[in-house]
């Protein structure tokens, strides 16, 4: 057995601050993305564009509290005459040229969905950041359905926990992370760390090695390598797949890849001003 067609995504987004007070201290994050997949025989595809909005409010020197919501568009379809039905057999093979009994080749849905979160970030230090961060996804609980079913999507929380510490001068920055969340009974748990290795260059310049390992909770290894220069990271991942799927899939899991430019809200990119942007 094997997965005939592989998942293929695509996603992208963008953040910018506005109204940032005199003190530098408190501002509003304006944030879009878009995401597209599309899986299987029948190009099973979701398009989402979404918008959000955060306040960030510098509670004294050492911390931050960061609250946000967000509203996206969402359309689904799916295209029939590129799947088999049952009437389509002859006693002997599928003949796509028989009727599928279906309306329509290419059915879409669409609906509107909401969420908000609440992010808590530490730096007590140069070296030290720390942020915690929880959030629900489609909070309004919108309809998804090809047939106008009473199927609504379900609450997904999410929790996290993220650290940037760096040692040794800064010639080494540990990145741990835990992630976990749940939807209707499913629920992922992610948790590693990624290691950034200086190279050389100086703040704007700087050049560091990322390599990383982390393990997805009954399902996946994942190993994680990339280039940071300055701003600009390059990023790629590996799944090793370890669950019942790994005898289908040979161990193979998705590869990804990441293009990330980040600026810098202070100063200086050595500076705890250039720190205290919570990274979602």
């Amino acid at each position: 057995a094997k997965i005939p067609v592989p998942y293929k995504t695509i996603s992208g987004y963008g953040d910018f601050q506005l109204l940032r007070n005199q003190n530098m201290t408190n501002w509003l994050g304006i944030g879009l993305a878009f995401f597209n997949d599309k899986a299987g025989d029948g190009d099973l595809a979701l398009t989402q564009t979404q918008l959000s909005v955060a306040y960030h409010v510098q509670m004294g020197e050492y911390s931050m509290l960061s609250a946000g919501i967000y509203g996206g568009y969402v359309e689904r379809s799916v295209d029939f005459s590129k799947v088999t039905f049952d009437l389509q057999w002859d006693g002997f093979k599928f003949d796509r040229n028989i009727p599928n009994g279906e309306k329509a080749s290419v059915i879409k849905t669409n609906f509107i969905d909401f969420g908000a979160g609440v992010n808590y970030a530490m730096f007590p230090n140069e070296n030290t950041y720390i942020k915690i961060g929880v959030a629900a996804a489609h909070v309004n609980a919108p309809k998804e359905s090809f047939y106008n079913f009473d199927n609504k999507v379900g609450l997904r929380p999410t929790a996290n926990i993220d650290g940037m510490f760096k040692l040794n001068g800064g010639s080494f920055t540990l990145n741990p992370s835990i992630y976990y969340t749940t939807q209707k009974g499913a629920y992922e748990l992610l948790y590693g760390t990624l290691v950034l290795i200086y190279v050389g260059g100086e703040k704007q310049t700087t050049t560091n090695l990322v390599l990383g390992a982390f393990h997805r909770w009954d399902e996946a290894i994942v190993g994680a390598f990339g280039l940071q220069f300055g701003g600009l990271k390059v990023m790629s991942s590996f799944d090793f797949t370890m669950s019942k799927l790994s005898s289908t899939t040979k161990s193979n899991g998705a590869m990804e890849f990441g293009l990330i430019y980040q600026g810098m809200y202070g100063s200086g990119s050595g500076s705890r001003e250039s720190m205290n942007c919570p990274r979602f």
